[in-house]
C-alpha cells in the first residue's frame, strides 16, 4: 500500500467535486480507508506545496510520482486509490 498525497485549494470547485468523489470511494469499501492520505492546501501550506511540480490543482501523488493534475472524474480519483493499492 502507497501512500497518497492530494494538492488542493479551498476555492477550487474541481477540488471540490474530487473530494466529494474521494469520500464516496473511501465510503465504498474499508480497505480505501487504510491508505495513508495527506491533504495539503497550497494555499495554506504554500512551503510544502513548493517543493511539488504541479500547476493545476486537484494533483495526486502516489508517493513521489504523480499520477493526476488537473480537473478529475470520479474515476480518475478511484484509479487513484486503486493504484495506491497495489
Amino acid at each position: 500500500m502507497k501512500k497518497i498525497t492530494m494538492f488542493t485549494m479551498q476555492s477550487c470547485p474541481y477540488c471540490q467535486k474530487a473530494r466529494k468523489w474521494m469520500k464516496e470511494v473511501l465510503e465504498s469499501d474499508a480497505k480505501y480507508g487504510e491508505i495513508p492520505l495527506t491533504i495539503i492546501d497550497e494555499v495554506e501550506q504554500p512551503d510544502v506545496a513548493a517543493k511539488y511540480d504541479y500547476y493545476y490543482v486537484p494533483t495526486f501523488y502516489i508517493e513521489n510520482k504523480k499520477v493526476h493534475e488537473g480537473a478529475a472524474t470520479f474515476d480518475i480519483v478511484k484509479k487513484v486509490f486503486d493504484d495506491a493499492l497495489n
